[in-house]
């Protein structure tokens, strides 16, 4: 039985060291340490995930722990319990109390088209010129 528009996923044993791209939603419950790129695609790293890598993606929901810079086009959800230490870039971000916060905060309202591969690929290049700095557990 295949079932249709189910996302990837990385499991709680695997461990990927180098850079994962892709077209399709991905969940990661493992080990992944270099860059995950998912340009048009929903990002989830789950409650066993270990990340140690830049994230792009479209949408990106976190669960576990990330160390790394998170950009997305749309929008970042950091939920209860999940620790992320990196900067975020993204038109919309989410917070959920609990969750562990350490980095720089860049919420650009608009990605010009053309340009927008460009930005998602500088994820923590340059420091942005506003935004919000968040150094504690919320």
């Amino acid at each position: 039985m295949t079932v249709e528009n189910s996302p990837a996923r990385i499991g709680k044993t695997v461990v990927i060291r180098g850079e994962v791209k892709g077209s399709e939603d991905l969940i990661v419950d493992g080990r992944v340490e270099g860059t995950v790129t998912l340009l048009e695609s929903r990002l989830t790293i789950g409650p066993n995930a270990n990340v140690a890598a830049d994230l792009s993606a479209k949408d990106v929901l976190i669960l576990g722990q990330v160390k790394g810079n998170v950009v997305a086009s749309g929008r970042v959800e950091l939920r209860a319990g999940c620790v992320v230490e990196g900067d975020v870039r993204a038109t919309r971000l989410a917070v959920e109390d609990n969750a562990v916060f350490r980095g720089k905060v860049d919420l650009t309202q608009t990605f010009q088209k053309g340009t927008e591969s460009a930005q998602l690929s500088q994820a923590g290049a340059a420091a942005p010129q506003t935004g919000v700095v968040f150094d504690k557990t919320l």
